[in-house]
């Protein structure tokens, strides 16, 4: 029927979507499964078209349904947020990032952000987006018994240094940074304060983390794939004026993108609606899970950082693994065990490519309808690979306890009348 390649495409998708949805615990924590009602709409023509431009401003013909997924998006994300002004077409949360940064600061400028050690996500650094933009920065100092922002020191160096924009939000991201504080001290040197919503974007719609928009943020950044359960893509969001805010389109387009990646817009529209929806719920129960992981992976004398502050406040575990040989000799083990993991750096390390940590997300298992009671079973099965026991004889176990979840919940269920209508729309029934 088809060549062989082909066919062996075609089954290496299937075997990945047999081991990832129903044989592993996946605990990436900048990962998430989209409804079926999402993952179904992501199928659609838009893949293969381009809107370049603005909603009624565009440079191609014949993107009139472009334009009204567009806006209503736009619109909607502006209403969840409290925002003035919301920019849907960057394709990433880095894209994001970087079209915000070229709006906002001058070349030659400063940034003040956290480096990788500290949980800064490399975009918002000189290894990444900031040295292509030819960004100076400097370092946020870290207040290590608080495991948070030092707002004193803070205060300091954004006084002395005056950056022209400070940016909050993290890649490891267990408590909420002070956001207030840190924006009314920018605002006595003219910075903007950015803050990247990427890991907590649905934990801000669902309500049970600080809107950073609402606590003195000029701008709000995200991915839309994170804790909230959408497609891949970007998002920007603006409490600005006018003139600000037409340059940071003018950055998104034509600055860093032509394509936008439009299939991606109805998905994450009804995505949204979903956490109208479920969100409260759906994200109450992710912060639940996330700590009581913490406290079993402890009870079993596996500690997560941050004892003293209660481990966590967001869908993020850190680990100190360095007794089991650290986060890269770790993750590997867990890997091999069905359970997946990222090394990463903690605030103590020397070097960000040989860590003692590793990260650890509870969103997508949550999305599988799991609990407390699961998250002390996921705790026995990491214990039980650090303690030495054959990842082997652990994976077998992973996959039989994870055939009891393979439901995705808080979201739209389809029916054969759906999937039936969108194939035939796409004549992909022959």
């Amino acid at each position: 029927m088809f060549p062989q390649e082909v066919m062996d495409v075609i089954d290496t998708v299937l075997r990945h979507n047999a081991w990832r949805r129903g044989e592993t615990i996946n605990l990436i924590a900048s990962e998430n499964v989209m409804s079926p009602l999402a993952e179904l709409l992501y199928v659609n023509d838009l893949a293969g078209r381009y809107a370049e431009g603005t909603v009624g401003q565009r440079y191609y013909q014949g993107t009139k349904y472009v334009d009204a997924l567009e806006d209503s998006l736009s619109k909607r994300f502006a209403r969840a947020l409290g925002a003035t002004f919301v920019d849907v077409r960057p394709i990433s949360g880095t894209v994001a990032n970087l079209a915000t940064y070229f709006a906002l600061a001058p070349e030659g400028g400063l940034v003040a952000s956290l480096p990788v050690k500290f949980g800064g996500h490399i975009s918002h650094n000189t290894v990444g987006g900031l040295k292509a933009l030819r960004l100076r920065s400097v370092e946020l100092p870290w207040d290590m018994d608080n495991f948070n922002i030092d707002v004193d020191a803070a205060r300091k160096v954004i006084e002395e240094k005056r950056p022209n924009l400070v940016i909050l939000g993290a890649s490891l991201y267990l408590f909420p940074h002070p956001v207030k504080e840190i924006a009314e001290i920018a605002k006595t040197v003219g910075a903007y304060v950015l803050h990247d919503s990427a890991h907590v974007f649905g934990l801000i719609v669902g309500g049970v983390f600080p809107n950073p928009l609402k606590e003195g943020a000029h701008v709000t950044t995200t991915s839309t794939h994170k804790t909230f359960p959408g497609p891949q893509g970007g998002l920007i969001a603006t409490v600005l004026g006018d003139e600000v805010n037409v340059q940071i389109q003018r950055a998104v387009f034509p600055t860093f993108t032509s394509n936008y990646h439009l299939h991606r817009y109805a998905a994450t529209y009804v995505t949204l609606v979903e956490m109208e929806v479920f969100g409260g719920e759906y994200a109450a129960k992710v912060v639940e899970n996330a700590k009581a992981l913490a406290e079993a992976l402890s009870a079993e004398e596996i500690t997560p950082v941050a004892e003293r502050q209660g481990f966590t406040k967001t869908h993020q575990v850190a680990v100190d693994v360095s007794r089991f040989g650290g986060g890269d000799k770790v993750a590997a083990l867990l890997e091999e065990a069905n359970v997946i993991v990222n090394k990463n750096a903690l605030p103590w390390d020397k070097s960000v490519l040989k860590p003692s940590g590793i990260r650890i997300g509870v969103q997508e298992m949550t999305r599988f309808g799991m609990g407390r009671d699961e998250m002390r079973e996921i705790a026995r099965f990491i214990a039980r690979v650090l303690r030495g026991e054959d990842p082997a004889s652990v994976r077998r176990d992973v996959a039989t306890f994870r055939k009891a979840y393979l439901e995705i919940k808080y979201g739209f269920k389809i029916n054969r009348e759906i999937v039936d209508k969108l194939f035939a729309s796409l004549n992909l029934y022959t």
